[in-house]
């Protein structure tokens, strides 16, 4: 079982950084697959960006550019930089764990989400 949990959302302007974190519990945290996504009101869950336990990452075309997947696997933790911030980029964002993909249904694990505004 792995437990996730997210931070650093917040209200933030258009043009701004935001860096969120989620941190893992419960199995070998270098092992796992992670990533993140979002889901706004009205909206499916979207795939954001993904990182394999050995560090090849990939991003929805909608972010790629302004948004960064790293992770500190001495700290457990996986990280989403956010900058160049748009009104579009509102959303819950999600952290979660399991195979390498942008499809929600390959992710077995879920943190709570953390919520993002980014106001015009």
């Amino acid at each position: 079982q792995v437990q996730l949990v997210e931070s650093g959302g917040g209200l933030v302007q258009a043009g701004g950084s935001l860096r969120l974190s989620c941190a893992a519990s419960g199995r070998t945290f270098s092992t796992l697959s992670m990533g993140w996504f979002r889901q706004a009101p009205g909206k499916e869950r979207e795939f954001v960006a993904a990182i394999r336990w050995s560090g090849n990452r990939y991003y929805a075309d909608s972010v790629k550019g302004r948004f960064t997947i790293s992770r500190d696997n001495a700290k457990n933790t996986v990280y989403l930089q956010m900058n160049s911030l748009k009104p579009e980029d509102t959303a819950v964002y999600y952290c979660a764990a399991g195979s390498y993909s942008d499809y929600p249904a390959a992710y077995d694990h879920w943190g709570q989400g953390t919520q993002v505004t980014v106001s015009s």
